[in-house]
């Protein structure tokens, strides 16, 4: 025997006809909305950017930071190891030629200068006493070579008369023998004493030498301590602004420690740095552009350094008008390296339509409110211009927004409000 169906289900099932065809309109309306959504082929004029294209330079550039710091900046150090007795300047002020700018206390030096010298007196001195020395030895030796001399003489005598007597039967020929053998005796050590004498000068004449060469060394010595207490006068070299000072009255300070920048703020140049993946294109003598915010200004890399830090590249960069009324010490700038250059180009001012590849789409505005896809192929390009290779005439109109969402068609409208 068949039962009722329950009204709940009664009711479900009438209401399930109605719910698919709700989804199927719902689903039906959005392909619609999508589809038109996919063939707009429209824009509105505030939401773009146009310009006109022109001819003139294009300098192809690399990026690059920079900081603006003094052309000149005098380290003033210490010479001695010392204490800081007075600072006479503050940072900021306006130093002199001359002008001093630290004291310090030289008592220890100025003892070490003394020393120097009584050991230079002292040195002298001996040099002095190894010359008496000297001249009395050699004085002796002159002396004992006359009186060997005399004595060989008296023996040549002896001999010459033991001869004669010999021959008149006075003297026996061992007393001849013995007379000749004193004389050779007598030779030789004269000799002795000639060997002696040369030997004695030219040892002693060594000693002298090596005692003024030790006298010279002690003088310069001298001098130098001189000149370093002379130094430990902390005073400007030329006029400036005193950018900064060991302030810490009292301290000691090692030999070499730095006491003192003197700037001159009257000319500037710029410490760049980039990254270290244009390495192979950075070469001295490149032409720099530093743009200090509307102001640029143009130079050239005087140095690279060779180390590579945390992936840049630092280098130095000399300006042609290193004195202008915008540099200022420390100051950030934009710095942008010229590696290439052409003279006179079709270009257009860079912009979001440009993205670095050598062949792109953009649109050039046509008659009407219709921009035209077109293909160009760019060349050089920096922060301000791209050089068109192709693609582009002066006077035509291209849009420099970025439009890559419409590169699926060949033309767009340009809606006006």
């Amino acid at each position: 025997m068949d039962r009722a169906l329950a009204p709940e289900f009664v009711t479900r099932s009438r209401r399930k006809p109605w719910l698919i065809g709700g989804l199927a309109v719902v689903a039906l309306l959005g392909a619609t909305l999508g589809v038109r959504s996919l063939l707009k082929t429209s824009v509105e004029a505030t939401k773009i950017r146009t310009v006109v294209v022109g001819s003139g330079p294009v300098d192809n550039t690399l990026n690059a930071t920079g900081e603006i710091i003094p052309a000149y900046e005098q380290i003033m150090t210490s010479p001695i190891r010392a204490s800081i007795r007075r600072v006479l300047l503050t940072p900021g002020a306006r130093v002199r030629p001359g002008q001093a700018i630290v004291e310090l206390d030289k008592s220890l030096t100025q003892i070490e200068y003394e020393k120097l010298q009584d050991q230079l007196a002292l040195k002298q001195n001996g040099i002095e006493q190894l010359r008496m020395r000297l001249d009395k030895n050699l004085y002796d030796a002159d002396i004992n070579d006359q009186i060997k001399l005399l004595n060989i003489n008296k023996l040549q005598a002896e001999v010459e008369n033991a001869r004669r007597l010999l021959k008149v039967g006075g003297q026996t020929p061992e007393d001849v023998t013995r007379a000749e053998n004193a004389l050779r005796i007598a030779q030789l050590e004269k000799k002795q004493l000639e060997n002696d004498l040369a030997y004695n000068r030219q040892s002693m004449g060594a000693s002298l030498r090596e005692t003024q060469l030790q006298a010279r060394i002690e003088s310069t010595n001298l001098k130098v301590m001189a000149q370093k207490l002379r130094q430990a006068d902390i005073l400007a070299d030329r006029a400036g602004v005193l950018t900064w000072v060991n302030e810490n009255v009292g301290s000691a300070v090692n030999e070499g420690e730095m006491l003192a920048k003197v700037a001159d703020l009257g000319s500037f140049r710029v410490d760049g740095s980039c990254s270290d993946a244009y390495a192979d294109q950075l070469r001295a003598g490149l032409p720099v552009v530093v743009r200090i915010n509307d102001t640029e200004l143009r130079g050239q890399i005087t140095q690279i350094k060779p180390s590579v830090q945390n992936s840049t590249i630092q280098f130095a960069v000399s300006l042609d008008d290193s004195r202008h009324a915008s540099l200022r010490p420390n100051q950030k700038v934009e710095v942008f390296i010229v590696t290439n250059r052409s003279a006179q180009a079709v270009r257009v001012p860079n912009g979001p339509a440009f993205k670095g590849k050598r062949k792109q789409v953009v649109f050039v505005m046509g008659s009407g409110n219709v921009a035209h896809r077109r293909e160009v192929e760019l060349g050089l390009s920096n922060f301000d211009w791209v050089e068109i290779k192709s693609g582009l005439k002066p006077g035509e109109r291209v849009i420099l927004t970025d439009l890559s969402e419409f590169n699926h068609v060949d033309q767009i409208t340009i809606a006006n409000e």
